[in-house]
């Protein structure tokens, strides 16, 4: 039996048919390739070869004469049919007080394409093997134009622009904080730490490729979408009120199980909306799944940031000020959040656990001719956590002061909670030397030169790395939860938190069961259906517990409040008198009492309520948080390298996680681990790499190199609870601490096996052949 402070008290042996874990290894699982219906046709696209080309002719005559060819489309169909662009879901303002420019995504291309892998024209035939065939037969004229990839190099005067009407590509230069009185604090400082960073493209590789089934129904003039994405109102709202022009309630989408989601199911994706009007004009669904080659292309890519920092202490070692700059790479078009991502995203985390009396960032994003960037599993925050810890790991070596050392004089207190920082947010609650300790602790750092001497005589060079972070999670604080107790006894909660992993299907059901005193098996959880759920906002941000759980508790206590009113009434006491517990009604001192059915069931049943008495107990509760939460915790790496090879190896990590009161503690640390492990696959060789032609060289993974299973490394995993008091449950965000811990304690440990050789700085992925090259050329230098 797992207790927490809230109340709630998860048993493992109630898990019933809501373990979703089980369901899925035992392939019981339901996902959107899974799904069919009769008479469906199938779908493939036409792409662009090219990252810049002007599209002269289409001509797909052809191609529609195709054995089993029931249309192809291209983009002069869609600009017939009306179809709108995709266009970002927050537009933010620049340091001149413009609106960023907004790049909307082309449903197909028409005049012209921007990277490599846009859509051009669509096929439906009968079968898959038909549709590419007829693609072959599809004759693009493509008269290709100059290309810009790199970051840097795109934001010079003379780069080839993306979009004609962005000068150097800028889609907008952004800043926020104190400059002014920074630039005091870095004039008088006793010493100032510079670093520049690489951070590369990555692609968030779920296991299940993009795929949809649309279908139009022309009696109700309907359409409907089954999808794998984040938030099927997200989906559902753009693609009408952006692209079909329609009222939301004429397209209905569905979402079953996903497998994985990382941040690029978040963003609606041309492809959906061209099938839905492919449903429409070919008169029967229409299924699509993306091959791997089209995931690697046409996935949103994330990460792609140039930092530079910089970090001004006085003679004791205190933080005194911290200025970023950042160049965020966010692709051909500007994609749903990705304003979000690049600016206040990174700009929340700049204060992490220290205290840091002024600070800066200015955050330019960039548009280049690859792939639409979008939020990967972080989205920004553990960007800023590898400036922080990079630059306190090499200010200590020309401080003089120990790493850790310097990180305890800089620590936020324990007892200054709330603690207001200098980025405007009041942390309310944290003990971030306590974590830090006892993640020294459970590493045995103290043993580790110990280890590294054996290492040495072994011919091999060993390291440890540390990161003390906090991440700001919630994104936006209002969320709504629907609950209804049904005339068969059993009570159904439709909230927006769409599953991809971290346990929705067992949370949320337990929540009500516990708070409502029902038997688990009597919970109905809907999700990923538009028509029925009323969440506003995708799963993202590490919201959905904190979020859409309290609104669950508010729904459920306005049930026991409205049943309380009822029962009082029809047990002829005061409603003071009444306790609930169990799911019953009972008044004080006797052996009276009414169950939550029962009264559900008589209100349903009379004829007449009174006035003063609600007609059911059915309600909407939306909860609004007063402010964001601060997960936050310390990770400690350990790695090997061979100098002969270059090959790393990770002995140990230690991740000790503070994510306030843990509902589900075996949930939350299946989150920190797949967390780790896709931090430690972003420090070993994760990266989308392009050609300067803008040809991807990593397309599948023969060339991606994620982490196997015999890289994985040995996980020590604790928790320091210290619960969050800006809602009811108490809990921190959980989804994205493990990358935002593992990555900067990664680099800092590999840097610490190579600063013995002469190595002080490495740009990620440390690949064998970049570390043995780093040594060799070390080496030759001393």
């Amino acid at each position: 039996m797992v207790m927490s402070s809230t109340g709630f008290k998860f048993s493992n042996a109630q898990s019933g048919d809501h373990d979703e874990a089980h369901q899925l290894l035992q392939g019981k699982g339901c996902f959107t390739g899974d799904v069919s219906l009769p008479g469906q046709l199938h779908a493939c696209f036409v792409r662009s070869p090219w990252a810049c080309a002007l599209i002269s002719s289409v001509n797909t005559e052809s191609a529609k004469s195709a054995p089993g060819v029931r249309l192809v489309l291209d983009g002069r169909d869609i600009e017939a049919a009306g179809l709108g662009l995709i266009s970002p879901l927050v537009i933010m303002k620049g340091a001149n007080g413009q609106p960023m420019f907004s790049s909307g995504i082309p449903v197909l291309a028409r005049d012209r394409v921007h990277h490599v892998g846009e859509p051009v024209a669509l096929v439906i035939a009968e079968t898959v093997e038909q549709a590419l065939n007829a693609m072959d037969l599809i004759e693009i004229d493509f008269q290709p134009l100059p290309c810009v990839l790199d970051l840097q190099e795109a934001i010079k005067d003379d780069a080839p622009l993306v979009h004609e009407k962005v000068p150097r590509n800028t889609a907008m230069d952004w800043s926020m904080g104190e400059t002014e009185e920074l630039n005091r604090i870095f004039e008088s400082a006793h010493h100032v730490q510079q670093i520049v960073l690489s951070d590369p493209m990555l692609t968030g590789s779920p296991m299940e490729p993009r795929s949809a089934l649309a279908q139009y129904d022309p009696i109700q003039d309907r359409y409907t979408l089954v999808t794998n994405t984040q938030g099927v109102k997200t989906v559902q709202n753009v693609l009408a009120n952006q692209v079909f022009k329609i009222p939301p309630e004429r397209i209905r989408v569905l979402t079953p199980h996903v497998g994985g989601g990382f941040g690029l199911r978040s963003q609606t994706y041309p492809e959906q909306a061209a099938l839905l009007l492919a449903s429409r004009l070919a008169g029967a669904p229409v299924q699509w799944t993306a091959t791997r080659l089209e995931c690697f292309l046409t996935d949103t890519h994330g990460r792609n940031t140039h930092l530079e920092g910089s970090m001004a202490f006085d003679q004791e070692g205190h933080i005194l000020g911290l200025r970023a700059d950042v160049l965020c790479g966010i692709g051909a078009f500007t994609s749903g959040y990705i304003a979000v991502v690049s600016t206040m995203n990174i700009y929340n985390c700049l204060s992490s656990v220290y205290q840091i009396p002024a600070l800066s960032l200015r955050s330019r994003l960039v548009h280049t001719h690859v792939m639409t960037g979008g939020p990967y599993r972080g989205a920004g925050r553990p960007e800023a956590i590898y400036l922080i810890e990079r630059l306190l790991d090499e200010a200590s070596h020309l401080l003089g002061i120990d790493r850790l050392e310097l990180r305890r004089r800089n620590f936020i207190p324990a007892n200054a909670m709330p603690y207001a920082t200098a980025n405007g947010l009041t942390y309310d609650s944290g003990e971030f030397e306590n974590v830090f300790n006892k993640a020294l602790s459970l590493s045995d750092w103290q043993g580790f030169e110990t280890r590294r001497e054996l290492a040495t005589r072994q011919g091999m060079l060993r390291g440890i790395g540390i990161c003390s972070f906090l991440e700001v999670a919630g994104g936006v604080l209002e969320e709504p939860a629907d609950i209804r107790v049904l005339e068969d006894g059993r009570v159904a909660l439709h909230i927006g938190a769409q599953g991809m992993g971290q346990g929705v299907q067992d949370i949320y059901p337990k929540l009500v069961a516990e708070k409502l005193g029902i038997p688990l098996s009597s919970v109905i959880l809907v999700t990923g259906d538009s028509d029925e759920v009323p969440g506003m906002v995708s799963t993202v941000a590490s919201r959905t517990t904190m979020m859409a759980g309290s609104a669950t508790v508010m729904a459920c206590e306005e049930v026991i409040r409205r049943g309380t009113l009822c029962a009082a009434h029809w047990m002829e006491v005061a409603k003071e008198d009444l306790i609930f517990e169990s799911g019953q009604f009972m008044v004080m001192g006797t052996d009276l009492s009414m169950g939550l059915i029962e009264v559900a069931k008589r209100l349903r049943q009379s004829a007449q309520v009174p006035d003063h008495l609600p007609t059911t107990l059915d309600n909407i509760s939306i909860f609004k948080a007063p402010s964001l939460n601060f997960p936050n915790g310390c990770h400690v790496s350990e790695v090997e390298i061979d100098p002969m090879t270059g090959q790393i190896r990770f002995i140990q990590h230690t991740a000790v996680d503070d994510v306030g009161i843990m509902l589900n503690p075996q949930r939350v640390e299946g989150q920190i681990m797949g967390g780790v492990m896709q931090g430690l696959g972003q420090v070993l060789g994760e990266v989308l790499q392009y050609d300067t032609d803008g040809q991807l060289l990593t397309a599948s993974y023969m060339d991606y190199p994620m982490p196997r299973a015999d890289q994985i490394p040995q996980m020590v995993l604790d928790h320091h609870e210290v619960p969050c008091t800006t809602h009811p449950l108490g809990v921190k965000g959980a989804g994205e601490s493990g990358v935002a811990g593992a990555w900067p304690a990664a680099v800092s440990a590999v840097l610490d096996a190579l600063r013995p050789a002469g190595i002080r700085q490495l740009d990620i992925p440390f690949t064998p052949q970049k570390v043995w090259a780093a040594l060799q050329a070390a080496q030759t230098q001393h």
